[in-house]
Protein backbone atom coordinates (compact mmCIF):
# COMPACT_ATOMS: atom_id res chain seq x y z
CA UNK A 1 0.00 0.00 0.00
CA UNK A 2 1.35 3.91 -1.10
CA UNK A 3 1.19 6.10 2.19
CA UNK A 4 -1.44 8.73 0.80
CA UNK A 5 0.94 11.30 2.62
CA UNK A 6 4.19 10.39 0.83
CA UNK A 7 1.56 10.58 -2.37
CA UNK A 8 0.57 13.50 -1.62
CA UNK A 9 4.38 14.86 -0.71
CA UNK A 10 5.69 13.64 -4.12
CA UNK A 11 2.47 15.43 -6.31
CA UNK A 12 3.48 18.89 -3.65
CA UNK A 13 6.89 18.72 -5.00
CA UNK A 14 6.76 18.32 -8.71
CA UNK A 15 3.68 20.63 -8.59
CA UNK A 16 5.40 23.32 -7.11
CA UNK A 17 8.69 22.57 -8.26
CA UNK A 18 10.57 22.34 -4.54
CA UNK A 19 11.09 21.00 -1.41
CA UNK A 20 10.69 23.80 0.34
CA UNK A 21 7.67 25.30 -1.24
CA UNK A 22 5.96 21.67 -1.39
CA UNK A 23 6.64 22.41 2.33
CA UNK A 24 4.81 25.27 2.94
CA UNK A 25 1.78 23.84 0.30
CA UNK A 26 1.41 21.00 2.49
CA UNK A 27 1.74 22.70 5.87
CA UNK A 28 4.86 20.77 7.04
CA UNK A 29 8.54 21.44 7.72
CA UNK A 30 11.33 20.76 4.32
CA UNK A 31 12.41 17.63 6.35
CA UNK A 32 9.23 16.20 6.93
CA UNK A 33 8.84 16.13 2.75
CA UNK A 34 12.24 14.91 2.75
CA UNK A 35 11.65 12.40 4.97
CA UNK A 36 8.37 11.16 2.92
CA UNK A 37 9.88 11.29 -0.66
CA UNK A 38 12.71 8.88 1.19
CA UNK A 39 10.14 6.49 2.30
CA UNK A 40 8.05 6.46 -0.93
CA UNK A 41 11.66 5.73 -3.02
CA UNK A 42 12.38 2.96 -0.77
CA UNK A 43 9.00 1.45 -1.03
CA UNK A 44 9.46 1.92 -5.21
CA UNK A 45 12.87 0.91 -5.14
CA UNK A 46 14.36 3.56 -7.32
CA UNK A 47 14.34 7.47 -7.32
CA UNK A 48 11.55 9.46 -8.07
CA UNK A 49 12.60 12.88 -8.25
CA UNK A 50 15.41 14.60 -9.95
CA UNK A 51 16.62 17.21 -7.41
CA UNK A 52 17.30 20.00 -10.01
CA UNK A 53 16.07 23.33 -10.38
CA UNK A 54 12.82 23.32 -10.28
CA UNK A 55 12.67 19.64 -9.17
CA UNK A 56 11.77 16.72 -11.96
CA UNK A 57 10.17 13.41 -11.85
CA UNK A 58 12.01 10.59 -12.67
CA UNK A 59 10.28 7.93 -15.16
CA UNK A 60 8.93 6.18 -11.81
CA UNK A 61 7.90 9.66 -10.32
CA UNK A 62 5.94 10.39 -13.56
CA UNK A 63 3.68 7.70 -12.72
CA UNK A 64 3.01 8.10 -9.43
CA UNK A 65 2.59 11.23 -10.11
CA UNK A 66 -0.25 10.62 -12.43
CA UNK A 67 -1.48 7.85 -10.23
CA UNK A 68 -1.76 10.73 -7.42
CA UNK A 69 -3.52 13.15 -9.97
CA UNK A 70 -5.80 10.03 -10.91
CA UNK A 71 -6.96 9.50 -7.05
CA UNK A 72 -7.60 13.15 -6.33
CA UNK A 73 -9.87 13.07 -9.43
CA UNK A 74 -11.48 10.17 -7.93
CA UNK A 75 -11.85 11.25 -4.62
CA UNK A 76 -12.80 14.81 -6.27
CA UNK A 77 -15.75 12.90 -8.55
CA UNK A 78 -17.01 11.25 -5.02
CA UNK A 79 -17.49 14.39 -3.39
CA UNK A 80 -19.60 16.03 -6.11
CA UNK A 81 -21.94 12.06 -5.76
CA UNK A 82 -22.66 12.69 -2.35
CA UNK A 83 -22.69 16.59 -2.68
CA UNK A 84 -20.11 17.45 -0.31
CA UNK A 85 -18.09 20.77 -1.40
CA UNK A 86 -14.82 21.47 0.23
CA UNK A 87 -15.41 25.06 0.03
CA UNK A 88 -14.08 27.80 -0.63
CA UNK A 89 -11.15 28.96 1.89
CA UNK A 90 -10.75 25.76 3.51
CA UNK A 91 -7.11 25.30 4.40
CA UNK A 92 -7.33 21.42 4.34
CA UNK A 93 -8.53 21.55 0.71
CA UNK A 94 -7.23 18.57 -1.57
CA UNK A 95 -7.95 19.92 -5.26
CA UNK A 96 -6.47 17.92 -8.13
CA UNK A 97 -4.28 19.13 -10.43
CA UNK A 98 -5.13 18.75 -14.25
CA UNK A 99 -1.86 19.13 -16.88
CA UNK A 100 -3.44 20.03 -20.14
CA UNK A 101 -1.69 21.13 -23.35
CA UNK A 102 -2.96 24.22 -25.00
CA UNK A 103 -2.81 26.24 -28.05
CA UNK A 104 -2.11 29.89 -26.73
CA UNK A 105 -4.85 31.33 -28.75
CA UNK A 106 -7.51 28.82 -27.27
CA UNK A 107 -5.98 30.35 -24.04
CA UNK A 108 -6.66 33.73 -24.69
CA UNK A 109 -10.11 33.73 -26.56
CA UNK A 110 -11.82 30.90 -25.25
CA UNK A 111 -9.93 28.04 -22.67
CA UNK A 112 -10.56 30.19 -19.34
CA UNK A 113 -13.86 30.58 -19.23
CA UNK A 114 -14.39 26.50 -19.54
CA UNK A 115 -11.81 26.70 -16.53
CA UNK A 116 -13.61 28.61 -14.25
CA UNK A 117 -16.89 26.18 -15.19
CA UNK A 118 -15.06 23.35 -13.12
CA UNK A 119 -14.91 24.64 -9.46
CA UNK A 120 -12.26 22.73 -7.05
CA UNK A 121 -9.86 21.92 -9.70
CA UNK A 122 -5.91 23.37 -10.28
CA UNK A 123 -4.88 23.87 -13.91
CA UNK A 124 -1.29 23.23 -14.79
CA UNK A 125 -1.34 24.53 -18.97
CA UNK A 126 1.15 23.55 -21.34
CA UNK A 127 1.34 26.17 -24.34
CA UNK A 128 1.97 24.62 -27.25
CA UNK A 129 0.94 25.14 -31.07
CA UNK A 130 -2.22 23.44 -31.54
CA UNK A 131 -0.43 20.69 -34.51
CA UNK A 132 2.18 19.87 -31.92
CA UNK A 133 -0.45 19.94 -28.72
CA UNK A 134 -1.18 16.25 -28.86
CA UNK A 135 2.53 15.13 -28.68
CA UNK A 136 2.53 15.98 -25.00
CA UNK A 137 -0.61 13.56 -25.11
CA UNK A 138 1.56 10.71 -26.63
CA UNK A 139 4.46 11.02 -24.66
CA UNK A 140 2.01 10.97 -21.29
CA UNK A 141 2.68 14.50 -19.88
CA UNK A 142 -0.49 15.66 -19.85
CA UNK A 143 -4.36 13.87 -19.58
CA UNK A 144 -5.88 16.34 -22.40
CA UNK A 145 -4.97 18.51 -25.62
CA UNK A 146 -6.74 21.20 -27.20
CA UNK A 147 -5.56 20.16 -30.99
CA UNK A 148 -5.62 20.99 -34.17
CA UNK A 149 -5.41 17.19 -35.22
CA UNK A 150 -8.70 14.65 -35.40
CA UNK A 151 -6.67 12.12 -34.88
CA UNK A 152 -6.74 10.61 -31.65
CA UNK A 153 -3.65 10.01 -29.88
CA UNK A 154 -3.47 5.78 -28.38
CA UNK A 155 -5.83 5.41 -25.15
CA UNK A 156 -7.10 8.82 -25.93
CA UNK A 157 -10.57 9.72 -27.07
CA UNK A 158 -10.86 13.16 -29.32
CA UNK A 159 -14.19 15.49 -30.28
CA UNK A 160 -14.62 18.01 -32.52
CA UNK A 161 -14.65 21.36 -30.91
CA UNK A 162 -14.98 24.22 -33.90
CA UNK A 163 -12.73 26.39 -36.11
CA UNK A 164 -10.55 28.98 -34.82
CA UNK A 165 -10.99 31.96 -37.42
CA UNK A 166 -7.94 33.58 -38.42
CA UNK A 167 -7.59 36.93 -40.36
CA UNK A 168 -5.07 38.40 -41.77
CA UNK A 169 -4.70 41.98 -40.45
CA UNK A 170 -2.17 45.43 -40.72
CA UNK A 171 -2.65 48.36 -39.72
CA UNK A 172 -3.69 50.82 -42.04
CA UNK A 173 -0.15 52.13 -42.34
CA UNK A 174 1.67 49.16 -43.06
CA UNK A 175 -0.75 48.27 -45.36
CA UNK A 176 -0.61 51.60 -47.25
CA UNK A 177 3.16 50.76 -47.57
CA UNK A 178 3.61 47.29 -48.57
CA UNK A 179 0.57 46.58 -50.48
CA UNK A 180 -0.77 49.53 -51.31
CA UNK A 181 0.11 50.26 -54.94
CA UNK A 182 -0.54 46.53 -56.31
CA UNK A 183 -2.20 45.03 -53.19
CA UNK A 184 -1.76 41.39 -51.66
CA UNK A 185 0.63 38.99 -54.32
CA UNK A 186 2.85 36.77 -53.99
CA UNK A 187 5.59 38.90 -54.68
CA UNK A 188 4.71 41.59 -51.75
CA UNK A 189 3.65 38.53 -49.21
CA UNK A 190 7.38 37.66 -49.90
CA UNK A 191 8.79 40.92 -49.19
CA UNK A 192 6.48 42.57 -46.57
CA UNK A 193 7.25 41.85 -42.68
CA UNK A 194 5.47 39.57 -40.50
CA UNK A 195 4.56 38.60 -37.38
CA UNK A 196 5.20 34.83 -36.19
CA UNK A 197 4.31 33.64 -32.92
CA UNK A 198 7.13 30.86 -33.44
CA UNK A 199 9.00 28.16 -34.94
CA UNK A 200 5.59 25.84 -35.17
CA UNK A 201 3.40 28.60 -36.31
CA UNK A 202 2.69 27.84 -39.93
CA UNK A 203 -0.76 29.82 -39.63
CA UNK A 204 0.82 32.90 -41.84
CA UNK A 205 2.49 30.87 -44.40
CA UNK A 206 -0.89 28.43 -45.01
CA UNK A 207 -2.90 32.22 -45.49
CA UNK A 208 -0.51 33.27 -48.14
CA UNK A 209 -0.79 29.89 -49.75
CA UNK A 210 -4.63 30.52 -49.48
CA UNK A 211 -4.50 34.06 -50.76
CA UNK A 212 -1.68 33.89 -53.42
CA UNK A 213 -0.70 30.07 -54.43
CA UNK A 214 2.24 30.84 -53.13
CA UNK A 215 3.19 30.29 -49.42
CA UNK A 216 6.70 32.11 -49.01
CA UNK A 217 6.39 35.13 -46.97
CA UNK A 218 8.80 37.48 -46.12
CA UNK A 219 11.44 38.49 -42.95
CA UNK A 220 9.56 37.78 -39.58
CA UNK A 221 9.14 38.92 -36.18
CA UNK A 222 9.14 36.59 -33.44
CA UNK A 223 6.21 37.42 -30.89
CA UNK A 224 5.25 34.38 -28.55
CA UNK A 225 2.63 36.53 -26.86
CA UNK A 226 -1.47 36.15 -28.20
CA UNK A 227 -1.52 40.07 -27.18
CA UNK A 228 1.58 40.97 -28.20
CA UNK A 229 0.57 39.69 -31.45
CA UNK A 230 -1.81 41.94 -31.82
CA UNK A 231 -0.27 44.59 -30.12
CA UNK A 232 2.42 44.44 -32.76
CA UNK A 233 0.08 44.10 -35.82
CA UNK A 234 -1.77 47.37 -34.27
CA UNK A 235 2.03 49.19 -34.19
CA UNK A 236 2.77 48.26 -37.94
CA UNK A 237 5.77 45.95 -37.28
CA UNK A 238 4.14 43.72 -39.36
CA UNK A 239 0.75 42.05 -40.67
CA UNK A 240 0.14 38.75 -38.87
CA UNK A 241 -2.96 35.89 -38.56
CA UNK A 242 -5.01 37.14 -35.74
CA UNK A 243 -7.93 35.27 -34.12
CA UNK A 244 -10.93 37.32 -35.01
CA UNK A 245 -12.79 37.86 -31.69
CA UNK A 246 -9.15 39.56 -30.61
CA UNK A 247 -9.31 41.98 -33.54
CA UNK A 248 -12.62 42.90 -34.32
CA UNK A 249 -12.79 46.04 -32.47
CA UNK A 250 -9.51 46.90 -33.84
CA UNK A 251 -11.01 46.44 -37.01
CA UNK A 252 -14.51 48.49 -36.35
CA UNK A 253 -12.06 51.47 -35.00
CA UNK A 254 -9.76 51.51 -37.69
CA UNK A 255 -6.48 50.63 -36.07
CA UNK A 256 -6.53 47.26 -38.47
CA UNK A 257 -7.38 46.01 -41.45
CA UNK A 258 -7.47 42.88 -42.95
CA UNK A 259 -5.31 42.05 -45.82
CA UNK A 260 -7.98 40.87 -47.79
CA UNK A 261 -12.00 41.27 -47.10
CA UNK A 262 -13.91 38.05 -46.72
CA UNK A 263 -10.84 35.14 -46.68
CA UNK A 264 -10.08 34.29 -43.53
CA UNK A 265 -8.67 31.09 -42.01
CA UNK A 266 -10.97 28.77 -39.94
CA UNK A 267 -8.45 26.45 -37.62
CA UNK A 268 -10.46 22.95 -36.42
CA UNK A 269 -9.39 22.55 -33.22
CA UNK A 270 -10.37 18.90 -31.16
CA UNK A 271 -10.52 17.77 -27.56
CA UNK A 272 -8.42 14.95 -26.45
CA UNK A 273 -8.56 13.25 -23.26
CA UNK A 274 -7.11 10.55 -22.01
CA UNK A 275 -9.60 7.08 -22.07
CA UNK A 276 -8.08 6.13 -18.58
CA UNK A 277 -9.70 9.04 -16.83
CA UNK A 278 -12.40 10.52 -19.53
CA UNK A 279 -15.21 9.40 -16.69
CA UNK A 280 -13.21 11.62 -14.08
CA UNK A 281 -12.98 14.67 -16.88
CA UNK A 282 -16.37 14.53 -17.96
CA UNK A 283 -16.95 18.14 -15.98
CA UNK A 284 -14.22 19.53 -17.84
CA UNK A 285 -15.11 17.85 -21.37
CA UNK A 286 -18.66 19.16 -21.42
CA UNK A 287 -17.07 22.72 -20.36
CA UNK A 288 -14.93 22.74 -23.00
CA UNK A 289 -17.68 21.78 -25.48
CA UNK A 290 -19.87 24.24 -24.27
CA UNK A 291 -17.30 27.36 -24.27
CA UNK A 292 -15.56 26.20 -27.50
CA UNK A 293 -19.24 26.18 -29.16
CA UNK A 294 -19.80 29.75 -28.13
CA UNK A 295 -16.53 31.03 -29.46
CA UNK A 296 -15.57 28.85 -32.48
CA UNK A 297 -16.92 28.44 -36.01
CA UNK A 298 -18.86 24.68 -36.78
CA UNK A 299 -16.35 22.74 -38.65
CA UNK A 300 -17.15 21.98 -42.04
CA UNK A 301 -17.43 18.20 -42.69
CA UNK A 302 -16.22 16.95 -45.84
CA UNK A 303 -19.48 15.86 -48.27
CA UNK A 304 -19.87 12.25 -48.73
CA UNK A 305 -20.51 11.47 -51.96
CA UNK A 306 -23.62 9.37 -52.78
Amino acid sequence: MIDAGQLAALAAVLRSGGFERAARLLGVTSSAISQRIRALEELVGSPLIIRSQPCQPTEAGSRLFRHAEELALLEQGLRRDLGLKQGVGNANAVWPSLRIAVNADSLATWFVSAMTAVPETLFDLVLDDQDHSADWLKRGEVRAAVSGSPQAAQGCDSRPLGALRYIATASPAFYQDWFGKTGVTALTLAQAPVVTFNAKDQLQPRWAQLATGSSVIGPSHWLPSSQAFVDASVAGLGWGMNPQVLVEKHIAEGRLMPLIDGLPLDVPLYWHVSRSIKVQLKPLTDAVVLSAKSALQPIELPVENA
